[in-house]
């Protein structure tokens, strides 16, 4: 009995894994490697908790959110379910990130859709710190 009870959970994990990676064929793939100084101006919002800022980079360029403490989490602002075109970058509205085309949400937190029907998280950057310096990448 406990033989098949593991053979069926195997089993379901294999058959749960497909959809799981949620890569996203609809944005390009292009490198990215932004260098965020934090005592910059543009910047400022960024030394407190719970602020973000847009940057330069990616896609249509990059949001960055300080999240608790010192962590930071940087996203394309190029809506993950359409095509870059010019209406899809998105803007903040705290804590949302909205794409001007249509209207549809996702979590500044961690990306995630907020629209029935939309099923691809914000593309997200690997965020480094070094001080007061950023480094935003995707490799």
């Amino acid at each position: 009995m406990k033989n098949i009870a593991l053979a069926l959970m195997f089993f379901l994990a294999l058959s749960c894994s497909d959809n799981d990676d949620n890569s996203n064929d609809i944005l390009p793939n292009i490198p990215v490697n932004q260098t965020i100084f934090l005592n910059n101006p543009e910047f400022i919002t960024l030394q407190t908790p719970g602020n973000w800022a847009y940057a330069q980079g990616g896609i249509s360029g990059i949001i960055i959110y300080r999240s608790l403490g010192s962590s930071y989490i940087a996203f394309d602002r190029a809506a993950p379910h359409l095509t870059p075109q010019n209406c899809s970058q998105m803007i903040v509205n705290f804590p949302i990130m909205i794409c001007p085309c249509d209207d549809s949400k996702f979590s500044i937190l961690d990306g995630s859709p907020q629209t029935d029907g939309i099923f691809y998280a914000a593309k997200q950057y690997r965020v480094t710190v070094n001080g007061n310096t950023l480094q935003i990448t995707n490799f």
